[in-house]
């Protein structure tokens, strides 16, 4: 292969279709399947929820850093079990498997005496490695789905759901946390405040993987041999990887537009801004979560015909653009407000169209759908993690402006050189 030619592994299976053919498509249950991964981790874990609960046990803030910190592992290692998911039941099975078994482990973590022992780390760590089989099989899933427009409107249904359901269970949880006197009769019903917190992280967690029984048996080569289906993953890997066309798309992954860094350290900022505690809390928290959610959503209205790796990248200009606000306006509260706004919306949509290029990329899913789905995807963790690093060093160097400057320069830089060489005619015509 010498060329930009048809995407993963479509090559070895029925093409994807523009229009119809898609019945039984129904991309907006992907908000609801990815809703157990999205409690646990965006929620329970990273949304604060856990950090609140230790401080509450008298944990050092050392302690829950490192606790936390171990917890968040298995999303950038999913990858290393995941392909299970392709194997032994359907997709849809293992994400309900996913679902029960994080929610009962969480709960079972929540009852140790303190949160920082190592029988409840133990657990929380397996159940964040179980949530993570839920993520596998919606890509996997997502895979099977028969039109591009399916593909792209379940992408942002994928991401608006994932930040949807993690800024609503840090709400609901934090007010059980906080014993806010307008759940204490559910208190009372359920016998008491901790039994009303497991119970409700469990069913928050287990819950929506019922979900998973809404979505349709797929077609599985159950009957065939040990060796044809060895044959047919390794064709399936070869065929999305291992191939010139590659190249790109993996650096559409690896390259620092649309990384979101900056949405983890707005808030170390905002006093520069003039930007009191609480109002960073309802911008960065709650606020923030729910612009997140519209701007995925907002990614539905980008045309079928604009390729999702051509849309990803216009986006990162939008993005690195809305960081203008930041680095070159005045140093007043009304300029965070409109920045960060700005911001996280247009974030939203990165993800959704990120999630729409790892399904490009992939192609159709047939058996090795998840395993793929999960390497691609873990790809897009890598920007993340050294823009964090890069932003920090903006902002040391320069000061508040800095960091968004940094970020907003970068990431610009990177979607134009990408964006030159994706809408280069010649290249365009290959990727037909």
């Amino acid at each position: 292969m010498h060329e930009i030619e048809s995407v993963g592994a479509e090559s070895i299976v029925s093409p994807l279709l523009e229009d119809g053919a898609a019945g039984k498509d129904r991309p907006w249950l992907f908000a609801l399947l990815i809703a157990p991964s999205a409690v646990l981790m965006n929620g329970v874990v990273q949304g604060g929820v856990l950090a609140y609960l230790m401080g509450q046990q008298g944990i050092g803030i050392g302690r829950i850093g490192a606790v936390v910190s171990l917890i968040s592992l298995p999303t950038s290692l999913y990858f290393l079990w995941s392909p299970i998911t392709d194997f032994l039941v359907q997709r849809r099975s293992w994400v309900l498997i996913g679902a029960v078994a994080a929610g009962g482990l969480t709960m079972a973590a929540f009852q140790q005496p303190s949160l920082a022992t190592k029988m409840a780390v133990v657990l929380m760590f397996l159940a964040a490695c179980c949530s993570q089989l839920v993520v596998a099989s919606c890509g996997g899933i997502m895979g099977t789905l028969h039109s591009v427009r399916a593909r792209r409107v379940a992408s942002s249904f994928y991401q608006s759901g994932s930040a949807g359901f993690g800024a609503a269970s840090v709400f609901v949880l934090l007010m059980v946390a906080v014993h806010n006197p307008r759940m204490t009769g559910l208190a009372h019903l359920t016998g008491g405040w901790r039994t009303l917190l497991m119970l409700l992280v469990t069913l928050l967690i287990a819950g929506p993987g019922l979900f998973a029984l809404a979505v349709p048996r797929e077609t599985t080569g159950s009957g065939e041999s040990f060796d044809i289906v060895m044959r047919r993953l390794g064709l399936e890997f070869k065929t999305t990887f291992w191939r010139l066309g590659a190249i790109p798309y993996a650096l559409l992954m690896l390259f620092p537009m649309n990384s979101g860094a900056a949405t983890g350290l707005l808030s170390r900022i905002a006093g520069d801004y003039g930007v009191s505690g609480a109002q960073v809390a309802w911008m960065n928290g709650l606020g923030g979560a729910l612009l997140l959610a519209a701007g995925a959503l907002a990614a539905t209205l980008i045309p079928v015909r604009v390729r999702a790796s051509v849309a990803y990248l216009v986006v990162g200009l939008a993005n690195a653009a809305t960081l203008l606000v930041l680095w070159l306006g005045p140093m007043r509260p009304a300029v965070y407000f409109v920045g960060t706004t700005l911001y996280l919306f247009v974030n939203g949509t990165a993800l959704a169209t990120f999630t729409a290029v790892v399904l490009e990329f992939m192609g159709r899913s047939g058996k090795s759908g998840s395993g793929r789905y999960s390497i691609i995807n873990g790809m897009g963790n890598v920007p993340v993690i050294y823009m964090y690093a890069l932003d920090g060093w903006g902002g040391n160097k320069w000061g508040p402006r800095g960091l968004a400057a940094t970020e907003a320069v970068v990431g610009g830089v990177g979607a134009l050189i990408l964006l030159a060489y994706f809408m280069t005619p010649k290249k365009r015509g290959a990727l037909a």
